[in-house]
């Protein structure tokens, strides 16, 4: 029984060599009763993991094109100037509830312009259905009577990779179910150990494919378009008089007006802070100051004033 026991799991190891390894599962207790005192002992049947074979990419592209429907995940970034980045947010995600995909992420915050001005801009990440990528990205350019200043659709062929994991998924739910008919046909608890502990491995590899096919599911049926909302306040030229300066002069024009301002922030600063804490701290100050100085030369006056004492006379 236990000859014929080992030339199944040797079969089951061959069965297994198309799939990947999996980390080793912990300890399992023992929970078979030891064969009886004086039993004859068989030869345990080496039950250690078959070393792993990775399909080819031959293979996996002929089971690809077998009629296999392609799998692609198509992506989108748009960066867009709008005049209201907060309001055109709030439109491209109603847009995205409308076709049947969600919001992944949404970020609204204050930036600063090289004027001092602060403005909003907004960032968004949403998820709709890939059939309706154009159309969405049509909806969202028309926030904007601008073209886009940057746009990149990326486009990824995974059939291969899909036809792989379902093909090793097929294998691995194969070897499962063989290692779950051998465990239940095993008596002795070393044999039931080892039957155990490759099936853990199994069970443990079929969830990492399953979580990796349900991934490209996801991804090719529903595009991520990442969206950039640029306040129109920060892409207008400087204006300095009805002049657009540009370049190196642009940059000095700029500067200029910086370090005006800030000489400008500094009067107002000065007028308006300084001078009023000095006069409150500083008129006691000297106040105090100038009574000390006519105390002292009061004092000084008076004994000036007083007559010396003369010397005594001698005889």
């Amino acid at each position: 029984m236990f000859k014929h026991l080992s030339i199944t799991i040797s079969l089951l190891g061959l069965l297994l060599a198309s799939c990947a390894p999996a980390a080793a599962p912990a300890p399992v207790q023992e929970f078979y009763s030891e064969p009886a005192v004086g039993a004859v002992e068989e030869p345990a049947f080496d039950a250690a993991p078959p070393a792993p074979m990775e399909r080819t990419a031959a293979e996996a592209e002929q089971g690809a094109g077998a009629g296999a429907e392609r799998i692609v995940i198509k992506n989108a970034r748009e960066e867009l100037v709008v005049d209201q980045p907060d309001q055109s947010m709030d439109r491209i995600a109603q847009m995205a509830e409308e076709m049947g995909g969600f919001v992944v992420s949404a970020n609204l915050y204050q930036t600063t312009l090289e004027s001092g001005e602060e403005v909003p801009r907004a960032s968004i990440t949403i998820r709709i259905p890939a059939e309706r990528l154009d159309e969405a990205l049509k909806r969202i350019e028309a926030e904007s009577d601008q073209l886009p200043r940057n746009k990149t659709i990326d486009s990824q062929d995974v059939t291969s990779e899909y036809t792989d994991l379902q093909s090793r998924l097929r294998n691995l739910e194969a070897a499962e179910a063989q290692l779950v008919e051998i465990m239940n046909d095993a008596v002795r608890t070393e044999d039931v150990l080892n039957v155990y502990n490759q099936l853990v491995q199994v069970r443990e590899q079929i969830e990492v494919i399953k979580g990796q096919i349900k991934y490209y599911d996801e991804s090719s049926k529903l595009s991520a378009i990442s969206v950039e909302l640029i306040p129109n306040a920060a892409v207008q030229p400087l204006t300095v008089g009805g002049w657009q300066p540009v370049g190196v002069v642009k940059d000095a024009v700029q500067a200029l007006i910086n370090a005006l301002k800030f000489l400008v922030s500094a009067a107002i600063w000065i007028a308006l802070f300084v001078l009023p804490v000095l006069l409150i701290v500083g008129v006691p100050i000297y106040l105090i100051v100038r009574l000390i100085r006519g105390w002292r030369k009061r004092r000084k006056a008076r004994r000036a004033g007083e007559p010396q004492a003369s010397p005594p006379a001698s005889e």
